[in-house]
């Protein structure tokens, strides 16, 4: 009997220690299952971007950029809080293997998957383009080029290259009336080429029936329009007088008179800090000189506005051939019918640019 006993117990305590054990390993299990949980999420779904209190950021993944440039640029100001998190599970997704250019705003708060999804599939957000003041290619090229990837060298060869240029129906020296100066939704990566089409897009979609209309009744064409406004834009920088100075050319185009507009000898010398045209600069010899040759010169002089060329499309109607700017330099002009009255608002023009010292 005692061997008996002392058999079951010890089986029992035997049966109890199994137990034991297999207790003690679930509940390792669970608690390994538990912080594995843990820092699955927290490396999943926990917030991992950080903005100072900023409630978004922008960045720029370049095109060729590689996984260690993407982690410098968001490593660079603290914005990826946790960074052995983001880079498990960057690896995870393959995003090292699938960098994507373009331009991408993190929020504050954004997780691990949140950032590496929208990176890895190029869930880009658009930038807005905005150019406006633009006088020659160069200046646009280099404009659009300090917005967007593409570089000004790239764009400044195709607006020079003809046969390019000739299938959007525009030359070399009349391209720029293909960009209306606004703002664009773009993307930041977009190429050279891919620009130009969008800008010839825009372009059409600017020309709607409304001012095809405009341009049948005023006896312009679209490029004619444009060059003429870009006239406009630079003799005034009043809107609500920008109708009137179209009137004056329009008068003046009708009749056959030369523009005898200011602001083409300054495009044609090259030198647009000159605030005082001088006689000498009338003798220029160039397509751009309209003290010289009759009509409109051969492409824009700058890119006009929406107001400049909604305003040559819509000019007042008047007996105006003549206008000078005012003397008081409020940005408004004098106009007049006759030489005479031209000539006496051109003295006291003159007379106040004398006392003001501007030579040249």
């Amino acid at each position: 009997m005692p061997n008996y006993y002392s058999s079951r117990l010890k089986r029992e305590k035997s049966l109890s220690r199994r137990r034991q054990i297999i207790v003690t390993i679930f509940a390792l299990l669970i608690i390994g299952g538990a912080i594995s949980g843990y820092l699955g999420y927290r490396m999943i779904y926990k917030p991992n971007v950080w903005l100072n209190g900023q409630p978004s950021a922008a960045f720029n993944i370049k095109s060729g950029a590689t996984w260690e440039d993407v982690k410098k640029m968001l490593y660079a100001n603290g914005t990826i809080v946790h960074r052995e998190s983001f880079e498990r599970l960057a690896k995870i997704m393959k995003y090292p293997d699938h960098i994507k250019s373009g331009h991408y705003i993190l929020k504050e708060g954004m997780n691990n998957k949140q950032i590496i999804t929208k990176l890895r599939a190029k869930q880009q957000d658009p930038v807005r383009l905005v150019f406006n003041n633009i006088r020659i290619k160069e200046e646009l090229a280099g404009h659009i080029a300090e917005q967007l990837e593409t570089d000004s060298v790239s764009l400044l060869k195709l607006l020079n290259d003809n046969k390019y240029v000739e299938k959007f129906g525009f030359t070399t020296d009349n391209v720029i009336s293909m960009f209306i100066p606004n703002t664009y939704e773009v993307y930041w990566d977009i190429t050279a080429e891919k620009f130009m089409e969008r800008m010839h897009k825009e372009y059409k979609a600017f020309w709607n029936e409304k001012r095809k209309s405009r341009l049948t009744e005023i006896r312009l064409t679209e490029l004619q329009a444009i060059t003429l406004a870009s006239i406009v834009e630079k003799e005034t920088n009043q809107n609500d007088e920008k109708r009137d100075v179209a009137g004056v050319y329009m008068n003046r185009l009708r009749d056959g008179w030369l523009l005898q507009a200011d602001p083409t000898l300054v495009y044609a010398l090259g030198d647009f800090s000159i605030k005082r045209v001088l006689n000498v600069y009338k003798t220029i010899d160039s397509p751009y000189n309209t003290y010289k040759y009759i009509g409109l010169p051969p492409g824009p002089i700058c890119l006009p506005s929406i107001s400049s060329i909604d305003a040559v499309l819509n000019y007042r109607q008047h007996e105006y051939m003549y206008f000078c700017a005012r003397e008081d330099f409020s940005g408004y002009h004098n106009f007049a019918v006759t030489m005479d009255q031209h000539l006496m608002n051109a003295a006291k023009y003159q007379q106040a640019l004398n006392q003001k010292g501007i030579m040249k």
